[in-house]
């Protein structure tokens, strides 16, 4: 099976990291993978710049957390020190966390995601590595999501009034609203999907913002796969300059075809999960297998 890289592939390569041994180079240059092992992408520009990545993720895939962890460290060894954005983080809680970390020299991720009010709506033990690492190396780490309170009142007051881009274009709103509906199992209409698309591009949007403010020294986004999406995502939110010096890298299972939604992908076995459909229809929280956030 050939792992596919979208553009960008020859012009930022892959580093030698696998998460697997039995991965070697086809004659075109694209990844042979034997046993579902995934390559580990190279972080930094080609150029030499500062890079700005916004790296995707199916929420509850822990090999595609892992593959990441691997580039994250890769980029941090290279001497980049670049700002940390994570959706996993709300953005009013950007003064606790900071607060956190000035009342300690070095702090650990746990106080740090405590003072944020980490949702349990996450797992814990995919990001904390990456927060060790922001501490470790004293990087900025930037709370990127907007809260599920914030997106209530977008979905009920709209952009404007709540501080975002009014106009959207209808292929993003569209394309939003479509995922949703299908990753909220039938239990969604037409007219919810479109409020709750509004409140996903709030997010795109900010995400966009701080990408733009910490791209000067370099930025890593860790966010859903349908955050960092080139035709709909944070990228149609950027600058032209800060977009075109931007990779999105989009982490898919096998069976997406949606390469072509990135830059560049790294393709990942299947997580094994339950039917998240079962689990929405008998009242259960379940995180979403789409990249829908």
């Amino acid at each position: 099976m050939i792992r596919r890289i979208a553009r960008h592939q020859l012009a930022a390569g892959l580093s030698g990291l696998v998460i697997a041994a039995a991965v070697s180079l086809d004659p075109t240059g694209h990844w042979m993978d034997a046993r579902a092992a995934a390559p580990v992408p190279q972080l930094a520009a080609p150029d030499g710049r500062p890079a700005v990545v916004l790296l995707g993720e199916v929420h509850d895939n822990a090999t595609q957390h892992a593959v990441r962890l691997e580039a994250f460290k890769a980029l941090l060894a290279t001497g980049a020190r670049p700002a940390l954005l994570m959706e996993q983080l709300d953005r009013e809680r950007q003064g606790d966390i900071d607060r956190a970390r000035s009342a300690a020299p070095r702090p650990d991720a746990d106080l740090l995601i405590a003072a944020a009010g980490g949702s349990k709506q996450w797992n814990w033990a995919f990001y904390r590595p990456f927060i060790d690492l922001a501490i470790r190396h004293d990087l900025p780490l930037l709370a990127a999501n907007v809260s599920r309170q914030d997106a209530q009142r977008v979905m009920a007051s709209g952009l404007a009034d709540n501080g975002f881009e009014a106009s959207v274009s209808p292929d993003i709103t569209n394309a939003y609203a479509e995922e949703i509906e299908g990753s909220h199992c039938g239990m969604v209409n037409a007219a919810q999907a479109t409020r709750m698309a509004s409140a996903q591009v709030a997010r795109d949007q900010f995400m966009a913002r701080l990408v733009e403010a910490h791209a000067p020294r370099g930025v890593v986004l860790l966010a859903g796969n349908g955050h960092v999406r080139i035709d709909t995502g944070v990228p149609r939110w950027l600058a032209v300059a800060t977009g075109a010096r931007s990779t999105s890298i989009g982490f898919l299972e096998d069976g997406d075809t949606s390469a072509s939604r990135y830059d560049r992908v790294v393709t990942t076995p299947r997580q094994a999960r339950e039917d998240p459909c079962a689990a929405m229809r008998q009242g259960r929280p379940s995180t979403p297998s789409r990249p829908t956030n």
